[in-house]
């Protein structure tokens, strides 16, 4: 990891904006000798944020594939269950829910 001056960072901050970017991250230092740390923040982004898909499939055409699939994946599971392949899940007792601390009036 690169150490810069201040006077340094101050004169080519978009060089250190980039190679932090790059490399992960760049220290600063100051003339007192205190050092500060330069690092990119992760984009937080959504899992469903995804790039589309060009098909040839017609309106209502995923829809219908996608409750086909859920229906067979259905059948294949109580099938399972049924033939002792698979096992139900354990049912889990409910949680509870912690309780609130009462402040008194000041």
């Amino acid at each position: 990891m690169k150490t810069y001056t201040y006077s340094e960072a101050r004169q080519r901050l978009a060089t250190l904006l980039d190679q932090a970017r790059r490399e992960g991250r760049v220290q600063i230092r100051r003339q007192d000798g205190s050092t500060f740390l330069l690092q990119p923040v992760a984009a937080s982004r959504s899992p469903l944020d995804v790039p589309g898909v060009s098909s040839s499939l017609r309106p209502g055409e995923l829809v219908a594939l996608v409750r086909e699939e859920r229906e067979r994946s259905g059948e294949r599971i109580l099938s399972a269950l049924s033939d002792g392949r698979l096992q139900p899940a354990p049912s889990r007792p409910a949680s509870k829910k912690p309780r609130r601390r009462r402040t008194r009036p000041r």
